[in-house]
């Protein structure tokens, strides 16, 4: 097995929004915001070859939405999703799976694309088993009021109409081991319904995939939950439960949304569970 990190690009969300109750004095510290209350974002994904798979976990944004539509996220720098898989030798129809934690939009985007007249959408990924879960699928389809903005149809419903959409079955389970793409996943349900976070063994090592469950180093304090979450006090029970396995484990927590920290290990200490050390992907596993 070969991991790769996969940049699909940066933007900017409020800091209000990501750090929910806890002031902007506070959040400021870790995550300083721009002029206009923005901090920086990162959509970095993680493609693992293993075999004759190519699984991408998760997709960004995508670039089909409207020039308004991504004025509202500000984006920046020079990372896309095609130039990043051509940088680890690969092509998006090399992708025999694209798994999705879940299917807000900066997580799934990219999986779907305008067709080539632009009269309809189709798979990014031609060749791509799409995976997600029926429980969030159906969340994401018949969205509450709270997340319907974060659920566009134009990033869903065309993996169904496809015919390559497929449910990993999480019947009564808070984790399993999936034989169908060959790592562990954890389900949480405090961001969304049924969110899924991939433990990958590697190279001696437990890596996590930890998508919105932990965006950035300076949401590990307990209290620090994004405003987006619909279940904010799940989430802080889910939380403390995965922070505290993190330490026990060992785990090195990739961080989908931290725009200048890829990785990241924990430790426990008096006031609750802190960062321990940073590494870029490369130091750690070269």
């Amino acid at each position: 097995m070969t991991l790769y990190p996969i940049e699909s690009g940066n933007f900017k969300l409020d800091g209000g929004a990501m750090f929910g109750v806890v002031p902007k004095s506070i959040w400021n510290r870790t995550n300083p915001a721009d002029a206009n209350n923005m901090i920086d974002m990162a959509a970095r994904c993680l493609l693992i070859e293993d075999g004759n798979r190519l699984i991408l976990i998760d997709t960004g944004m995508g670039n089909k939405q409207s020039e308004k539509f991504f004025g509202y996220y500000y984006m920046w720098g020079d990372h896309n999703l095609d130039r990043s898989l051509k940088e680890a030798g690969f092509h998006r129809d090399d992708i025999t799976d694209v798994f999705m934690t879940h299917l807000h939009f900066d997580h799934c985007g990219g999986s779907i694309q305008w067709n080539n007249d632009r009269t309809g959408y189709e798979p990014a990924f031609k060749n791509a088993a799409f995976w997600t879960n029926k429980d969030h699928w159906e969340w994401a389809v018949k969205p509450n009021a709270r997340e319907k903005a974060s659920f566009l149809p134009e990033n869903i419903l065309p993996m169904e109409e496809s015919g390559q959409l497929n449910f990993i079955d999480n019947t009564g389970k808070s984790y399993l081991e999936s034989s169908e793409l060959g790592f562990g996943i954890l389900f949480v349900d405090g961001h969304t319904d049924k969110q899924m976070i991939p433990h990958i063994s590697y190279k001696g090592k437990k890596l996590v995939f930890a998508a919105d469950l932990l965006p950035t180093t300076g949401h590990i304090p307990l209290p620090y939950v994004m405003g987006y979450d619909t279940r904010p006090l799940l989430t802080l029970d889910e939380k403390m439960t995965f922070l505290n396995t993190a330490v026990d484990h060992d785990y090195y927590i990739f961080l989908e949304h931290d725009a200048h920290h890829e990785i990241c290990t924990l430790r426990h200490t008096e006031k609750g569970v802190r960062l321990k050390d940073t590494y870029t992907f490369e130091e750690l596993f070269k």
